[in-house]
C-alpha cells in the first residue's frame, strides 16, 4: 500500500531522500576511484570514462574552481553538503545536491564518499529539523509556533526582544500569560481565524505596549500561517513578528502633517486658525495643547519689538486650546482671556528667544506656568497629571507671534526629538496661516474704518420722508463693497434718495464708491434734475477712467467706477411729486398706503461711463404714506434666480406685500427674507415713507413786475411770519424778500412768485422765468450797489439757485433755532 501511494505521488512533490542518491568514491586527491550505475544514469558517463579523472572535471567551470576550497572545508569540517552544477556527458548542466562523507581508516589517507541527487524533480533541499531549528533560532525575525489551544510549543530567541522571556519560559503558556497588558485578545482572534479558515494573515499591524518597552508605544507587523499534518489537519499556527515602530511613527507623522495642511488655515480668522492648530495636535501628538498669542497679533498689528514686559509677568491672549478630556480641565483660562506667565518661565523664554523647548519629564511638584485673573493658586503638574512638555514659538516671516505648548497626560512615553521636530513643522505651517489672518485682520479693520467714513453714519434731519436702510456685503473678509445709499436734503424742503453700486469689492471698490457718493452730493447741491445729475456723473466716470489709463496692471477707483449703476430720486413734500432717473439700475418698488406693490416705470438707462447715451427721467405723484424701496441688484439676484429681473422682482414684491410693520424692522426683515447671511452679491436697501407738508406750512403769492410790488411782498411776508409765530425772523426775512423780489423784477421777465415754507427751517423762494442767475459779489466800500446777495449770505443759513422748466428759483433758508447777529 505504501509503495502504491508513493507511486501515485508526483515526483515534484516527493520529499528529497539522500538514501536514493547516486554514490561515487574519491581518493584523497579528489580523483574518482569508484563509479556506480546510479551515477551513470544521473550523469551519462560509463565507468571507463570517469575512473581516474578528477572530480572537478565533472563540474561546470564556475563550480570546478571551488574544489580546492571545498576539499579544505571537507577536511576541516569532516564533510560538506551543498549544491553544485555537474556536466552531463551530452553537455547539459545537471543541478545536484551533493553530500560528502569522509571514510577514515587506521592506515592510509582519508577517502570520500560522495552522494549525488538530482534536484530537477524535487521541491528543494530536504533539511533536517536541527538545521531548520538552527536557521530559525538565528533569524532576526521573531518566530513562534502555537498549538490549536494557542499555547506555545516552540519559539526562537529573536522573539525574546518583544518581551515574554526566553523560549523555554513560553512553552505551554498563552500570549496573555506572558504579556499581560498587551491586546492578546485581538492577536489570538487572528490566530483562531487562521486555524478555522486556513487562509494566512500577512502584515497584520498591532500597536500597543510590550514588556520590553512598557513606557513606549510600539508597532509590530505579524503574519500568521496555519500548520497542518500529513493528512491536512491543523496542528497549530506559525507566526512571525517584526518591529515596525519607526515606520509606524513616520507614517503617523506624515498623517498628522497631512491633517494639519487640510484643517489649519481654512479661514482668515485668527482665533479660529489658532483653535484649528490645537485641534490637529490632539490626540495625534499631545493630550493637552494651548496656543497663546501676543495682544497686538489679535488686533492685526505687528508685534512690538523690545522687552515683552516691564513687570515680573507677561500677559498673552489664549487663542486656542484642546484636551483629550472633555471641558479642558487642565486650565482655567478660557479662549479669548489673558494668560499670565512669569518672565522666568519656560514659555516666556521660548517666546523671547524664538527657540523651542522640551522637557521629557516635568518636575511633578512644579506649578503650572499659566494663570488667569479669576484663577486661584496654580495647581502642580502632578495635580493635573501632566508629565512631559514641549513649547514651540509661533514664528512666521521672522516674527514671533506667540507660543504653542504641548503636554502629555494619558500617553506615558515622553516627548522626544522626533516629536519636537514634528511639532515645529506643523506649528510653522500654522504660523503662516496665523500671520495671513493677522494681516487680513489689519486690512479688514482698515477697510471697516474706510467704510464707516464713506457710508452715512446717520441720516440728515428732514421732514420729507421717513427713511430706513440695510446694507449687507458679500465680502465677509472686509465687510466692505461698492454698494452705497444716501439721503440728501435739497432746497424747498425736498429730499434726494440715492442708491448706487460699483463693480468690485474691497478697498478699491470702496474708494470708487466714495468718489461717486461725494460727486452725487456735490451735484445735488447744484439742484440739478435727476437726469442732469446722472449725465454729469457719467462724464466724471468717463474722464476719471481716461485719466487713470487702461493699463491691465492697475486697478484704480476710476476704472472700478466704469459700469457702475445709480438711481437718483427727488421727492417734493409740498406737491407730492417724485422725479427719478436711473443709470443701469433697477427701478424702485412703490408700496401704496393700501399695501399694493408696484414698480416704477423707469427706463433702466446705460451704466455710468459705458455708452455716453442720454438719461431719461420719469415724474409722478405719490400719496402720503407711500413707501419707496430703492435697492441694488443683490436684493433680487440669487444663485437660484440668477440675474433674471422678473423672477427677482416677483420675490421682492411678495416680501414687501407680506410685511406690514414699522419701517426700521421692515427693512431688515426684507433683507433677511431675500438674502442669505453670505449673499450672492452685495445688498443695499433704502426705504422711504413719504410725508406731505400741511397747507398751513406753505404760503405762495404771485407778484407783478411793478417795482411797487417789493413793498407789498415785504408786507405779506411779515404778516405770514406773524401768523406762524416767527416774528423774530421778520427783519431778516424782509431783507431777503426785498432783495430777491427786486432782482427778479429788475432782471427777469414774466410773472414773479414768492413762496414761504416753514418746516425745520424757514425757506424763502422767489421764482421767475429768466434763465440767468445772480452771482454773489464782495463789493468795495466805494460801490453803490451789489451788496444784496452778500447780505443774504451773511444773514441766512444757506442760499442758492435751482432751475426749472419755466425758469429759475432763488431761495434762502433761515434756521428756526439760531439767529445771526449783526
Amino acid at each position: 500500500m505504501a509503495a502504491s501511494e508513493e507511486q501515485d505521488v508526483p515526483a515534484a512533490r516527493r520529499r528529497f531522500n539522500m538514501a536514493d542518491a547516486a554514490a561515487l568514491l574519491l581518493d584523497a586527491r579528489m580523483t574518482v576511484t569508484s563509479w556506480t550505475a546510479d551515477a551513470e544514469r544521473l550523469l551519462g558517463y560509463a565507468p571507463s570514462e570517469v575512473l581516474g579523472r578528477r572530480a572537478a572535471d565533472l563540474l561546470l567551470p564556475e563550480d570546478s574552481a571551488r574544489i580546492p576550497d571545498l576539499a579544505a572545508r571537507c577536511r576541516d569540517g569532516n564533510g560538506w553538503a551543498g549544491l553544485l552544477s555537474a556536466l552531463h556527458r551530452d553537455g547539459h548542466a545537471v543541478r545536484v545536491m551533493v553530500r560528502v562523507v569522509p571514510i577514515r581508516e587506521s592506515a592510509g589517507p582519508t577517502r570520500w564518499v560522495v552522494l549525488l541527487a538530482d534536484l530537477a524533480g524535487g521541491p528543494g533541499w530536504d533539511m533536517s529539523r536541527s538545521v531548520l531549528e538552527r536557521m530559525n533560532a538565528r533569524s532576526p525575525v521573531g518566530i513562534a509556533i502555537v498549538d490549536t489551544d494557542l499555547r506555545y510549543v516552540w519559539s526562537n530567541a529573536a522573539l525574546e526582544q518583544f518581551g515574554g522571556g526566553p523560549p523555554h519560559r513560553r512553552l505551554g503558556h498563552r500570549l496573555a500569560d506572558i504579556q499581560p497588558g498587551l491586546d492578546a485578545e485581538a492577536l489570538e482572534g487572528q490566530m483562531r481565524r487562521v486555524l478555522e479558515s486556513g487562509r494566512p494573515v500577512i502584515g497584520y499591524e498591532h500597536v500597543g505596549r510590550i514588556r520590553s518597552a512598557p513606557h513606549r508605544e510600539s508597532a509590530h507587523s505579524l503574519s500568521f500561517i496555519r500548520l497542518e499534518d500529513d493528512h491536512g489537519h491543523p496542528i497549530g499556527v506559525y507566526y512571525t513578528v517584526v518591529d515596525v515602530t519607526d515606520h509606524y511613527r513616520a507614517r503617523r507623522r506624515l498623517a498628522l502633517l497631512d491633517r494639519a495642511g487640510e484643517h489649519i488655515g481654512r479661514s482668515l480668522d485668527i482665533l479660529h486658525t489658532a483653535q484649528e492648530l490645537a485641534d490637529v495636535a490632539v490626540p495625534g501628538l499631545a493630550d493637552f495643547v494651548t496656543v497663546d498669542l501676543l495682544e497686538s497679533v489679535l488686533r492685526g498689528a505687528e508685534p512690538v519689538p523690545g522687552r515683552l514686559s516691564d513687570t515680573d509677568v507677561v500677559s498673552l491672549r489664549r487663542a486656542g486650546q484642546q484636551s483629550v478630556r472633555a471641558g479642558v480641565p487642565e486650565t482655567a483660562v478660557e479662549v479669548g482671556e489673558a494668560a499670565t506667565y512669569q518672565t522666568t518661565s519656560p514659555p516666556v523664554r521660548a517666546l523671547a528667544e524664538g527657540r523651542s523647548w522640551r522637557e521629557a519629564r516635568l518636575d511633578p511638584q512644579a506649578r503650572k506656568w499659566s494663570t488667569s485673573a479669576r484663577e486661584g493658586p496654580a495647581a502642580s503638574f502632578l495635580d493635573l497629571g501632566l508629565h512631559s512638555a514641549m513649547i514651540v514659538p509661533v514664528r512666521a516671516r521672522g516674527v514671533t507671534l506667540g507660543i504653542t505648548t504641548f503636554f502629555r497626560r494619558e500617553r506615558e512615553d515622553p516627548f522626544d526629538e522626533d516629536d519636537l521636530g514634528l511639532a515645529e513643522e506643523f506649528v510653522g505651517r500654522a504660523a503662516l496661516c496665523l500671520d495671513n489672518a493677522r494681516r487680513y485682520t489689519r486690512e479688514r479693520d482698515a477697510a471697516l474704518v474706510l467704510q464707516r467714513n464713506l457710508l452715512p453714519h446717520r441720516f440728515p434731519e428732514q421732514n420729507a420722508v421717513e427713511v430706513s436702510a440695510c446694507y449687507r456685503p458679500a465680502d465677509e473678509l472686509t465687510g466692505l463693497a461698492g454698494d452705497w445709499f444716501d439721503v440728501i436734503p435739497l432746497s424747498g424742503a425736498r429730499v434726494a434718495l440715492v442708491v448706487g453700486e460699483v463693480t468690485g469689492h474691497g478697498i478699491d471698490g470702496a474708494a470708487a464708491m466714495g468718489r461717486l457718493r461725494a460727486a452725487v452730493q456735490t451735484l445735488a447741491d447744484l439742484d440739478l434734475s435727476p437726469e442732469e445729475v446722472l449725465a454729469h456723473l457719467d462724464d466724471l466716470v468717463s474722464r476719471a477712467a481716461r485719466e487713470e489709463g487702461s493699463g491691465a496692471d492697475t486697478l484704480t477707483s476710476g476704472m472700478q467706477a466704469v459700469g457702475a449703476s445709480c438711481l437718483y430720486v427727488v421727492y417734493d413734500p409740498v406737491s407730492g411729486r417724485c422725479v427719478m432717473a436711473g443709470a443701469g439700475h433697477p427701478a424702485p418698488a412703490v408700496i401704496a398706503p393700501d399695501g399694493t406693490v408696484t414698480f416704477a416705470d423707469l427706463p433702466r438707462g446705460p451704466a455710468l461711463g459705458v455708452a455716453g447715451l442720454p438719461f431719461e427721467s420719469v415724474e409722478f405723484t405719490l400719496e402720503e404714506g407711500s413707501v419707496l424701496a430703492l435697492h441694488t441688484d443683490g436684493l433680487i439676484a440669487t444663485p437660484r434666480t440668477g440675474r433674471d429681473p422678473d423672477a427677482g422682482r416677483e420675490r421682492l414684491r411678495g416680501a414687501l406685500a407680506s410685511h406690514r410693520q414699522p419701517l426700521d424692522g421692515m427693512c431688515r426683515t426684507i433683507v433677511d427674507d431675500l438674502v442669505p447671511s453670505r449673499p450672492y452679491d452685495d445688498v443695499a436697501l433704502l426705504m422711504a415713507r413719504t410725508r406731505r407738508l400741511d397747507a398751513e406750512q406753505v404760503a405762495t403769492w404771485d407778484l407783478s413786475t411793478d417795482p411797487a410790488m417789493v413793498a407789498e411782498a415785504r408786507k405779506v411776508a411779515t404778516e405770514q411770519l406773524s401768523a406762524w409765530g416767527l416774528d423774530e425772523l421778520a427783519f431778516t426775512t424782509e431783507l431777503v424778500v426785498s432783495e430777491l423780489v427786486t432782482n427778479a423784477i429788475r432782471y427777469a421777465s414774466g410773472p414773479v412768485r414768492l413762496r414761504l415754507i416753514t418746516e425745520r427751517a424757514l425757506i424763502c423762494e422767489v421764482s421767475d422765468s429768466a434763465a440767468t442767475a445772480p452771482h454773489l459779489r464782495h463789493p468795495k466800500t466805494t460801490d453803490e450797489g451789489g451788496r444784496g446777495l452778500f447780505l443774504i449770505s451773511q444773514f441766512t443759513r444757506r442760499w442758492g439757485t435751482r432751475y426749472t422748466a419755466e425758469g429759475k428759483v432763488i431761495w434762502a433758508e433761515q434756521s428756526l433755532t439760531t439767529q445771526p447777529t449783526m
